[in-house]
């Protein structure tokens, strides 16, 4: 558990919303940070908080999915997949930088930068109440629902 409190942010999102952390109306937020919109392990995370998402909001928890890719891309994530929760845009990696989920990594062979799947829950003031690295998509979003629903 962590009492670091994240400075404010915003950042654009689907459906032409602008997401700010300092104005957020519910109890608690999930902020869920994925690779690439439409890989394999990316649309299994999304689909899971998707499936979960009025539990979460019945515990008084938000959801959002964060990645690098355009608003374009995840206008096109979020509708083929149904998700009804916001995907927001981080092109210029700040938010990122942030949560420091930027690691290299390797893929096929290959060195990569990239996002490590991390997921954040923070409370209404900012403060992370608890952290995910490094997690592996298939099962992940009812593990942080567990987690919500012991609040």
């Amino acid at each position: 558990m962590s009492d670091r409190v994240v400075p404010d942010f915003s950042l654009p999102g689907t459906g032409g919303k602008t997401f700010q952390l300092s104005k957020l109306k519910s109890k608690y937020v999930v902020l869920y940070f994925y690779p690439k919109d439409n890989t394999p392990g990316c649309t299994t995370e999304g689909q899971e908080f998707r499936d979960l998402y009025d539990q979460f909001k019945a515990a008084g928890c938000e959801v959002y999915g964060i990645s690098r890719d355009s608003l374009k891309s995840h206008e096109n994530f979020k509708a083929k997949q149904g998700f009804p929760f916001e995907l927001l845009s981080d092109e210029n990696e700040e938010v990122c930088k942030l949560f420091d989920v930027i690691k290299n990594k390797t893929m096929y062979g290959k060195q990569v930068r990239g996002i490590e799947r991390s997921t954040f829950l923070l409370d209404r003031k900012g403060a992370i109440l608890q952290e995910w690295r490094g997690v592996k998509a298939a099962g992940h979003a009812q593990n942080v629902l567990d987690y919500v629903k012991t609040l």
